[in-house]
């Protein structure tokens, strides 16, 4: 078992993932999750600096740029922080001889099969989050010989803007709502994906053995809708009285092309991490677990 005393660096501490990792990684190690005001991760130098002193055995990059229409309108900005940080960061980590798990996005593929997408898939985002998400994992990979790129999709929360809480405010307000059902993917729990990459951690730590490296993909089994995403969550928080009409992506514009198919195969992170073959049904129903009462009307607002 890893030493308690380990120094761990997570970024992104606020956010989905970043808020959901502090527990496991704590019984790892001792965190350290520095805010906005002591890492700039717009400045290399910041980066190296926090690095430098801390000396960390692992760090963990949970922080990016998340907006997908946002990155079409601030793509440099975009690139900061999902392709030059992660680069900085893992180049910094190199240095002082910590692995450095870096998260990235279905959204590197275009979505144009209709079987779940590999690691060997050759990426082709149709986006600027997409692009500058697929820049982040090459310069990790080229930077850093102790890296694990960990690709995941469709993230909720109780935390932050996504899917979940979206309908979940919606539907307090209408009995009816539209959603969209040719896009297809795997919806990923924070919670879940947070326990998933501690247990690949305390193996990164325990073990030390570089020809663990590499790209990952990590979500649960099976694949939804959005469309069907939406009827699970009303089906778990008891919710009958919404109805659900599906649409296709043509009635909704966006500033960002989304590809339509995008379920990750998860299964080489499963059998070289040993990690349980978990259905994303059985992932909302964990969540569920998690939030107010059913009938509660501020259970999307949870933290």
């Amino acid at each position: 078992m890893p030493d308690g005393t380990v120094p761990i660096l997570l970024l992104g501490a606020t956010g989905q993932v970043g808020h959901a990792l502090r527990r496991p990684l704590a019984s790892l190690g001792t965190v350290h999750a520095p805010g906005r005001a002591t890492v700039d991760l717009t400045a290399p130098a910041s980066i190296r600096r926090v690095v430098a002193d801390l000396e960390p055995r692992l760090i963990v990059n949970a922080a990016a740029y998340t907006d997908v229409d946002g990155a079409e309108a601030e793509p440099e900005q975009a690139a900061r922080l999902n392709a030059e940080a992660p680069r900085v960061l893992a180049e910094a980590a190199r240095d002082v001889g910590a692995w450095c798990v870096h998260y990235s996005t279905d959204y590197v593929f275009d979505g144009t099969r209709r079987v779940p997408y590999t690691e060997d898939i050759p990426p082709n985002p149709v986006n600027a989050y997409g692009r500058t998400k697929r820049a982040g994992e090459e310069a990790v990979q080229a930077a850093c010989d102790r890296h694990v790129v960990l690709r995941t999709s469709w993230m909720y929360s109780r935390r932050r803007s996504n899917f979940v809480r979206a309908m979940l405010r919606l539907a307090d307000d209408t009995d009816r709502l539209t959603v969209v059902d040719d896009q297809i993917g795997v919806p990923t729990w924070a919670g879940g994906l947070a326990e998933a990459t501690a247990s690949i951690c305390e193996q990164l730590l325990a073990v030390d053995d570089a020809s663990l490296s590499g790209l990952y993909h990590l979500t649960g089994t099976g694949q939804t809708s959005w469309y069907g995403f939406a009827r699970a969550i009303f089906a778990q928080f008891g919710r009958p009285d919404v109805t659900v009409e599906p649409v296709s992506s043509g009635e909704y514009e966006t500033a960002a092309p989304r590809p339509a198919y995008t379920v990750l195969d998860a299964s080489r992170a499963r059998e070289v991490f040993g990690l349980p073959d978990t259905p994303w049904t059985a992932q909302l129903a964990r969540f569920r677990e998690h939030v107010a009462p059913v009938g509660d009307p501020s259970a999307a607002d949870v933290s």
